[in-house]
C-alpha cells in the first residue's frame, strides 16, 4: 500500500510537473512496469517459493501431524472420562491442555518464522529486480517508470524487457 501511495505520489507531482512546464515535459521519458506480472514470471520468484517449500515444508507436516494426534487424544479423552478416575481424569486434562497451548505456541512461533523469511526472500527478490528496471530504464533513456499504471501505451511499457533480462541472468 505505501508503494501504491509512493507512485500515485511521483504520477501526480510528474503530471504536475508537465502541465505546469512545457519545456520539462519534453525532457521527462516515462515508462510503465507490470509488477505483478513480472513478480509472477520472474524465475527469481519461482526460486523463492521453491527455498520457501524447502525451508518450512517439513515443520508444516510435523505440525499437521501433532494437531491430529492432539486431536485424536482429545476425542479419547472425552469418550473415556467418564470410566477415569477423578484424579486421573484431571491429571489427563492438564496434560491435553498443555499439550494443546503448546501446540498453539508453535503454530505461531512457525508462522511468525515463515512470514519473517518470506520478507526476506521478497526483500531480496525486488533488490535485485529493482537493480534490472533500473538498467533497462537507464539503457532506454527513461527519467521515470511507474508502476502498474491505470493505463499505458504499449511503447511505454518494459515489463517485457525487464523480464527477459530476469530471465537470461539466472
Amino acid at each position: 500500500m505505501t508503494m501504491l501511495k509512493t507512485v500515485l505520489f511521483a504520477t501526480a507531482v510528474a503530471a504536475c510537473a508537465w502541465v505546469a512546464t512545457p519545456a520539462l515535459a519534453q525532457e521527462l521519458k516515462i515508462a510503465s512496469i507490470r509488477s505483478n506480472e513480472l513478480l509472477q514470471q520472474s524465475p527469481q520468484f519461482k526460486q523463492g517459493q521453491e527455498k520457501m517449500k524447502q525451508e518450512f515444508e517439513r515443520r508444516a507436516n510435523d505440525l499437521e501431524a501433532e494437531a491430529k494426534k492432539l486431536g485424536e487424544d482429545i476425542k479419547a479423552f472425552q469418550r473415556e472420562a467418564e470410566l477415569l478416575s477423578s484424579a486421573d481424569r484431571a491429571r489427563k486434562e492438564k496434560d491435553l491442555n498443555t499439550r494443546k497451548i503448546d501446540f498453539e505456541y508453535k503454530t505461531r512461533q512457525f508462522q511468525e518464522e515463515r512470514q519473517t523469511r518470506e520478507r526476506q526472500l521478497f526483500a531480496e527478490m525486488m533488490t535485485k529486480i529493482k537493480g534490472v528496471i533500473e538498467a533497462v530504464a537507464k539503457e532506454k533513456g527513461v527519467t521515470m517508470v511507474i508502476e502498474n499504471p491505470v493505463y499505458a501505451a504499449d511503447e511505454l511499457d518494459i515489463t517485457d524487457e525487464v523480464l527477459a533480462r530476469l530471465q537470461s541472468a539466472n
